[in-house]
């Protein structure tokens, strides 16, 4: 497995456990500030190397009249206010390939969302920027199925490749996750990580936007990283209930300390010999 670094957070088979947290979407400069403040303190009591993540566009809400973000200038300028008053990596996700160049110059990695990992020009267009990319598994798609992702990047000249389970459909309005499928998606060469919030999203349960029950995020967290991932994706904020994006799964920061701790000693077990 191909080690590379994020920002001052190294990612490997031979690294520790790692997270990457942030609200849904970029509510303003001072939520995101808000949050990734607790993440810094967060960073310094654990040990754990921490990737702060926002949208600054939200292109797949499950109704026109759900907010979607700031947008990509405004989106970019808080990202790089959060970098530079935290300290911070920073990722945030994409949807067209015109926008991988601009998102590069601010970003130390860049996010391809579940829905879009199919999509070879918008693969392309991040490989290209030879910025750290995390590609996560369609909820329709296999993890093996995933090698044809990770041999598109690769064939567009960029090894540093991240792939995140997220779920899998079943059924309508419900996701389930297959843990082998991290073993399965790591033998392609690549780091996994483990998608705990979004895995309890009910897509488009609630009719006008996704359902979710964030009580499971921490449990399936556990699972995942005793199942071998390498990292942790998880959206949280100070208010979930009135979050503007997936308010149903986002996990409240209060929760994020004990979970890494248990997290960071199961990783442990998990590669001591």
């Amino acid at each position: 497995m191909n080690g590379f670094k994020i920002g001052s957070v190294s990612i490997g088979d031979d690294e520790g456990l790692f997270l990457i947290a942030g609200p849904c979407v970029i509510e303003s400069l001072e939520n995101c500030l808000q949050i990734a403040d607790a993440l810094v303190e967060l960073a310094d009591n654990t040990g754990i190397g921490v990737i702060f993540k926002a949208s600054f566009d939200k292109a797949n809400r499950s109704s026109v009249d759900r907010y979607r973000g700031p947008g990509l200038d405004k989106g970019l300028k808080i990202l790089e206010t959060v970098r530079s008053k935290t300290g911070l990596a920073i990722t945030t996700d994409v949807h067209e390939p015109c926008q991988a160049e601009p998102v590069a110059q601010i970003v130390d990695a860049i996010q391809i969302p579940a829905f879009l990992c199919r999509q070879t020009d918008l693969l392309a267009g991040c490989a290209k920027t030879n910025k750290p990319v995390s590609v996560k598994k369609g909820q329709f798609v296999s993890p093996e199925e995933m090698a044809n992702v990770v041999e598109k990047m690769r064939a567009f000249g960029n090894d540093k490749i991240m792939l995140t389970e997220r779920g899998t459909f079943f059924g309508y309005n419900r996701l389930v996750n297959d843990f082998s499928g991290i073993a399965t998606m790591q033998s392609l060469g690549c780091p996994v990580l483990f998608d705990a919030t979004h895995s309890t999203q009910q897509p488009g349960g609630l009719g006008t936007e996704s359902g979710g029950q964030r009580k499971l995020a921490p449990v399936l967290a556990k699972a995942a990283v005793a199942a071998g991932a390498n990292g942790l994706f998880i959206e949280t904020h100070p208010d979930p209930e009135n979050a503007m994006c997936d308010a149903a799964c986002q996990m409240p920061l209060e929760w994020l300390d004990k979970l890494v701790r248990q997290c960071m000693e199961i990783y442990q077990i998990v590669r001591t010999d």
